[in-house]
């Protein structure tokens, strides 16, 4: 199969989650990825719980397929090194403060300067534009100003953040996806560009039918727990022994779950025949339908119901995921060799192309793992490399079986 991105060079300034899985779907599609970390504790999530033999669950979970350099960018020659990799760079990728890498003379014009066709993307909270351009952003944040953690929680509860980093995640694929767009464009134009992602931006684009829906009524939604504001039953529901979700779309399936669960009275009842009748009842529906699944557990309904075609399943547990038959059989968990974690997995790749599948080749890397290699290839010597390092301009490198500083 083909490494459909391996001619393609990424040099990743980014840090924490957006932006490193950004360039690890890269990797992951066969682009030589070189992370840049700063020389003492490298990037943030190196430092967050839980541990893995040492080695953070959360930096494995997004850096793999890269190599790993630690480079001091408070000293003109980490500044100069960083350049001469971004001169042979197709893409570079950053998520620092607005004005940080410019005042280093590593912004989107500098690195145009010296590669002209260059492709750089910038990833932020609130974009490198408008009042808010210079506030820092974190996923937990961006929840709550783009009205997502509002609309998450029960009706009569507190704002809910998302269990998932979904906006730094949402943010990634934004990024991904842009960068794709970008390299598609180059190759029928010659022609690079400077590419934005924002967290705030990939929350209001999600948003999507709420906004439309506020626009049209100037009506505000509401926290609905699990239900959905357009549709009922489409929620969890509780039977005997746990809870299950349900999600009944259409006309049809409602009479089809109706007579699975043997009661197509509920089809001439006046408050739940069509979904708009439901809708407006939907506090009766739901308590309705609740008495009747409490007298039996979770599999016999999602059984019952998953027979009659009607969408219907259980509410599994991280635990249940990483172990599922079908999820498995997907390659949804994947694994590679590493140094200090035997036995190390991790999701896998969502992308499924036939011709150009993505790939898992390296692990995450050590903290400046590959500083000397990487230097080698740029035409450094060895006395010199070590003179580097003797200055602080690069980090040490993390060996096996040692633990980060």
């Amino acid at each position: 199969m083909n490494a459909v991105l391996n001619n393609i060079k990424v040099l990743d300034l980014t840090r924490t989650i957006a932006g490193p899985f950004s360039t690890m779907m890269l990797g992951d599609m066969g682009a030589e990825v070189i992370k840049i970390e700063e020389p003492e504790n490298g990037d943030e999530t190196r430092s967050w719980t839980p541990f893995w033999n040492g080695e953070s669950s959360v930096f494995v979970a997004f850096n793999r397929n890269k190599r790993g350099i630690s480079v001091n960018l408070k000293e003109q020659e980490g500044i100069d090194l960083v350049l001469s990799l971004a001169k042979e760079a197709d893409i570079v990728v950053e998520s620092f403060r607005a004005g940080a890498l410019d005042r280093m003379g590593l912004g989107y014009g500098d690195i145009k300067a010296i590669n002209p066709d260059i492709i750089y993307c910038s990833i932020s909270g609130y974009g490198r534009t408008g009042p808010l351009a210079n506030k820092p952003g974190y996923d937990l944040l961006i929840q709550a100003y783009s009205s997502l953690m509002n609309l998450t929680g029960e009706t009569d509860g507190m704002p809910m953040r998302v269990g998932f980093s979904l906006v730094d995640l949402f943010t990634g694929m934004m990024a991904y996806g842009s960068m794709m767009t970008a390299l598609y464009h180059r190759n029928m134009t010659g022609k690079g560009q400077w590419i934005e992602a924002a967290l705030l931006d990939g929350q209001v684009a999600a948003m999507s039918y709420h906004g439309t829906a506020y626009l049209a009524t100037g009506v505000d939604p509401l926290r609905m727990g699990s239900g959905h504001p357009s549709l009922v039953p489409y929620q969890s529901f509780a039977g005997s022994d746990g809870n299950f979700i349900l999600g009944v779309a259409n006309a049809g399936l409602w009479q089809r779950f109706c007579n699975a669960i043997e009661h197509p009275e509920l089809l001439e009842d006046p408050r739940f025949r069509t979904n708009d009748d439901r809708v407006v009842n939907r506090s009766e529906c739901v308590q309705v339908l609740n008495n009747i699944f409490g007298t039996n557990t979770v599999s016999y309904w999602v059984d019952k119901i998953s027979e009659a075609g009607v969408p219907c399943g259980p509410i599994n547990r991280v635990s249940d995921v990483v172990n599922d038959p079908h999820v498995l059989s997907r390659d949804m968990i994947s694994g590679i060799e590493h140094p200090n974690i035997p036995d190390l997995r991790f999701p896998g790749s969502p992308l499924k192309l036939t011709e150009t599948p993505p790939s898992i080749r390296r692990a995450p890397p050590l903290l400046g793992q590959h500083n000397d290699e990487i230097l080698c290839e740029l035409g450094y010597s060895p006395d010199s490399i070590d003179s580097l390092r003797g200055r602080g301009v690069i980090g040490k490198t993390q060996m096996p079986n040692e633990k980060q500083s």
